[in-house]
Order: C-alpha cells, then sequence, then structure tokens
C-alpha cells in the first residue's frame, strides 16, 4: 500500500510539473498588457480615473461625448499635478445641453473642438506616452451606467503609443479652441448694447 501511494505522489508530481511547462506564460506590463473592461457598471470609468490619477507627465484626450464628472475632476486633479492636459472634443459639444467641456474650458485646461470631420467619434485617452484607453466606451455616465461598452487599458506597445500620439497631433492640429458656454454667455453680455429689456445676467444658452 505504501509502495503504491509513493508511486501515485510521483505520476501526480511529474504530471504537474509537466502542466507547468505547457502553460503560457502571463504577460507583464514589460511585456505588453490589455485589461478589458465592460459596462454597463463593469468599472470602466474607474479604471480611467485610476489611470488618470496616475498620470505623471502626459495626458491626451479625445472625445466624441463627455458628461463624466468624474473623469472631468480627475483630469483637473492631473493638471494641479502638473501634469500637461489636452482635450479635444467633437464639435457636437457646442450645443450639448451638459458637456464636461465647459468645466475643463473654464478650469484652464486647454480644450479644444474638431470640427474638421462629419463626427470626432474618437474615444481615447493617451497617458505619459506609455498607457492607451480606448474603445466604445464613451466619457459619459450613460456609458458606464446604462449602455453597453467596452474599454482597452492597453501598456507597455510603445510603437502603438505613437501612432496613437500622432494620430492625435494630425486632429489637434486642424482643431480650435472650445470656449467654456459660462465664459461665452458672459462675453456676449458685456459686448451686446445695453437697451430696452436685455438679457437676464447669467442666461444659459
Amino acid at each position: 500500500m505504501r509502495q503504491y501511494l509513493c508511486i501515485l505522489t510521483l505520476v501526480l508530481a511529474l504530471f504537474s510539473g509537466c502542466a507547468q511547462q505547457q502553460a503560457p506564460p502571463q504577460a507583464g506590463v514589460d511585456r505588453g498588457s490589455i485589461q478589458v473592461y465592460f459596462s454597463p457598471k463593469g468599472g470602466a470609468t474607474e479604471a480611467v480615473v485610476r489611470e488618470l490619477n496616475g498620470a505623471r507627465r502626459a495626458v491626451r484626450v479625445q472625445a466624441y461625448s463627455f458628461t463624466s464628472q468624474p473623469i472631468a475632476k480627475a483630469l483637473l486633479e492631473a493638471k494641479k499635478r502638473g501634469v500637461d492636459v489636452e482635450i479635444v472634443v467633437d464639435k457636437s459639444q457646442r450645443n450639448e445641453r451638459y458637456t464636461e467641456a465647459d468645466f475643463t474650458a473654464n478650469q484652464g485646461i486647454p480644450t479644444f473642438v474638431d470640427d474638421g470631420h462629419a463626427i470626432a467619434h474618437n474615444k481615447i485617452i493617451l497617458i505619459d506616452g506609455e498607457t492607451i484607453l480606448t474603445g466604445s466606451f464613451n466619457f459619459t455616465k450613460a456609458a458606464e451606467e446604462r449602455n453597453a461598452e467596452n474599454l482597452l487599458v492597453i501598456k507597455g506597445f510603445p510603437d502603438m503609443v505613437r501612432h496613437y500620439e500622432q494620430n492625435y497631433a494630425l486632429h489637434r492640429a486642424h482643431s480650435e479652441a472650445y470656449r467654456g458656454r459660462a465664459e461665452q454667455a458672459m462675453t456676449d453680455e458685456e459686448e451686446e448694447p445695453v437697451s430696452g429689456r436685455g438679457r437676464q445676467s447669467g442666461r444659459r444658452r
């Protein structure tokens, strides 16, 4: 009986060793890694905020729709840490009832409008020349809570990052500065002649 147990133990040990040798190595950050998140309520917004909180040098954002307060606040916090932050949004944000582009522009974050296309449909964040966040996931509350979306967090692929950075620069070059609508309304009121019944102060259009 003891001999049988010894043989069984040896066989199991050999099988375990073979299985470990055949298992593919897990890709670490040094070899490149990709994390995937799905919505609704799959942690995509949390992942974006976490990556932004770790930014040290530069953040570049291309957004189609932009209503996520947590993401906007994380961008502002990055700016306060001295990170170079820029945002390019679709031209639809000029007329949206609510957009965080107003917040970022009025907080001094360089925010631009890409109106060189029918739709600037990119959803991309580039961080420190090392990390790419992209997918169908819009940077919005609806994308996090109601829509079926996906987000990829890609690290360790420097050639891919360079392609994305070149693409960002291309779109940034033909974009124009976004003027936060609170600032726009104030400027218009100051320039409008005061005659008859003027607009009420602070009215949003």
